[in-house]
């Protein structure tokens, strides 16, 4: 029977609810033992991956033009019709292994989230979790709509970022205070998508008899190898360890800019500084994606190759333009064997980190494709972005052009500095998200007040971020949360990133002292999938996971001494 399904996703693109049934229910019906299970996993994988690269091919047609209605037609039916009942079956086949009491080779993992998502499941969640999916692209179509007029010129917010890196500092504020007016246009209209998302989310977690949505969402991302207080500890060892060290990047960032001090119009995102005058602009994207692929050659052949693949066969929707999704992101089609990269590319330097980034996530589908199962592939986000994480700081080295990279060698160091300084930034900020969220879902009724998340985001704000005066600008500030698509879009999915840097760092360090050794251990531990629990993927990686101060201590004193290093460059 399964031999009638078709090989590629595009060629089942449309296929009805009532012609893929018949699959799950011949999985269903079918008796399994040890000696049938292995070919009984690999059919169910193949549905499974169907399903799978189907949604994420939509999902891309919606984000690279939020305007399709073709595709929105196709990603709403697919939400009502097909994700709700496809779940249901999955559900259903998991509880048909784990009654099997089978082991197969390979799956105590799978087996071990398998349990987690039984023991979550509720039918009637089902059309609540695609409701959430909907209310949550109004958020992209509302942040890709916004628009600026400058100079005669209607500009996308992201496409004000090169703007803001050339302007001197008048225009700088003249343009960052016209971006968040637009911004700010939509506060109302945010506020109440929040609502709608909340109420969703909060009766997710009743259905599931779970105490909060934190609880719920915690058992959702199988965080299964540490818990909500490790977080809160990691929080509190950034604020130790990091918050100070974060404030010397801003005190040597003011002295660079010459001013009396920082505002947010001298920093990009309200958080990195902006380096005067800026680093050359790559150019075309066709130069930037040329250019990204010598430097994986140089990090490591094969990656180099993974990457040449991706340009053949037109995996990569980089630049930037209207009605395009903000932000950025690596996804798979795993019928395919294969990565897709989204971004929105504006010609600065970030983008050349983005593309960095976006290719380690990229290498890990590479690396992992061998794994029989799908379920098998199902990495935790806090290692899958060390993979990407990672990937920024292997590549650091070749950015000069001596290496066929991007930039002279002052230059070269300058694009280190400000990559070193952006990660201590950055787990400050991470703690501002994260914080917020254990809130947001700890207090359900306080919440859904947004004038109450204005004050909390603002409370985390002065906690963590320190350096920056944002006197004047109270409404811009506490609104900050409204321009962070992972509350709406991908609630708690942002401590990830604060661990996987930790990960990475020492990802690097090692790097430091052998790099081939270093990027075989990286390659290797992307090779493993989701088969092992999450302390052993970082063990396999060279690496921790780690929540203490003492930990988070050396990765930092490590960023301070290499930045010290390369300002003789300077």
């Amino acid at each position: 029977m399964f031999n009638s399904l078709p090989t590629t996703a595009q060629d089942f693109m449309r296929w009805r609810w009532e012609e893929i049934e018949p699959f799950y229910q011949e999985l269903s019906d079918r008796s399994i033992d040890a000696g049938n299970v292995d070919g009984w996993l690999r059919d169910w994988s193949h549905l499974s991956r169907l399903i799978y690269e189907r949604f994420q091919r939509i999902e891309v047609a919606v984000t690279v033009d939020t305007t399709d209605r073709d595709a929105e037609k196709q990603y709403t039916d697919f939400l009502d019709e097909i994700f709700p009942r496809a779940q249901a079956m999955e559900q259903k086949l998991k509880e048909k292994l784990l009654e099997s009491g089978l082991q197969p080779k390979g799956f105590e993992i799978p087996l071990r989230n398998m349990r987690a998502e039984a023991d979550l499941f509720r039918a009637e969640n089902l059309p609540l979790i695609s409701e959430e999916m909907k209310v949550g692209t109004e958020y992209d179509k509302i942040a890709g709509a916004q628009t600026v007029e400058w100079e005669g010129q209607e500009l996308t917010i992201p496409q004000i970022a090169p703007l803001m890196q050339k302007s001197d500092r008048s225009q700088r504020e003249q343009l960052w205070r016209l971006a968040m007016k637009r911004q700010i246009q939509d506060r109302q209209t945010v506020n109440e998508l929040w609502i709608k998302l909340l109420n969703l989310r909060f009766q997710l977690a009743r259905n599931a008899d779970k105490p909060d949505y934190r609880a719920y969402r915690w058992q959702e991302l199988l965080r299964l190898d540490y818990t909500p207080e490790d977080t809160l500890r990691f929080h509190e060892a950034i604020e130790q360890v990091v918050v100070p060290a974060a404030q010397r990047v801003y005190e040597r960032n003011r002295q660079r800019l010459g001013v009396d001090e920082l505002r947010p119009w001298d920093l990009f995102q309200d958080l990195y500084p902006l380096y005067q005058p800026p680093l050359p602009s790559y150019g075309s994207v066709d130069n930037l994606i040329e250019t990204t692929g010598r430097i994986f050659y140089q990090v490591d052949p094969k990656l180099g190759e993974y990457f040449q693949t991706m340009r053949d066969e037109g995996l990569l929707d980089l630049p930037n333009r209207k009605n395009k999704a903000p932000g950025g992101y690596c996804t798979d089609f795993p019928v395919a064997q294969r990565p897709f990269i989204f971004m929105n590319a504006v010609g600065v330097h970030d983008d050349i980190q983005t593309l960095l980034h976006e290719g380690g996530h990229a290498f890990h589908v590479f690396e992992s494709n061998h794994l029989p199962y799908f379920q098998q592939q199902q990495v935790g986000s806090e290692f899958s972005e060390v993979a990407s994480m990672g990937m920024e700081l292997l590549a650091g080295p070749y950015l000069g052009r001596e290496h066929g990279g991007f930039y002279e060698p002052r230059e070269a160091a300058r694009a280190r500095i400000q990559h070193l300084e952006q990660n201590l930034l950055f787990w400050p900020y991470m703690s501002v998200v994260d914080s917020f969220q254990h809130w947001v879902y700890t207090h359900p009724e306080e919440a859904v007040d947004p004038a109450r998340c204005d004050a909390c985001w603002g409370e985390l704000w002065d906690r963590f971020i320190t350096g920056v005066n944002w006197d004047g600008l109270e409404e811009e500030k506490v609104t900050g949360w409204h321009r962070k698509l992972h509350i709406f879009r991908y609630p708690f999915y942002y401590i990830e990133y604060g661990l996987a840097q930790l990960g990475a760092m020492q990802v690097w360090a090692n790097a430091l002292q052998d790099q081939r050794s270093a990027v075989a251990t990286y390659r290797r531990a992307l090779s493993l999938g989701g088969t092992v629990p999450l302390p052993q993927l970082f063990q396999a990686a060279g690496a921790k996971l780690a929540f203490d101060a003492e930990t988070l201590s050396k990765s930092v004193q490590l960023a301070e001494q290499t930045i010290e290093e390369l300002e003789q460059f300077l």
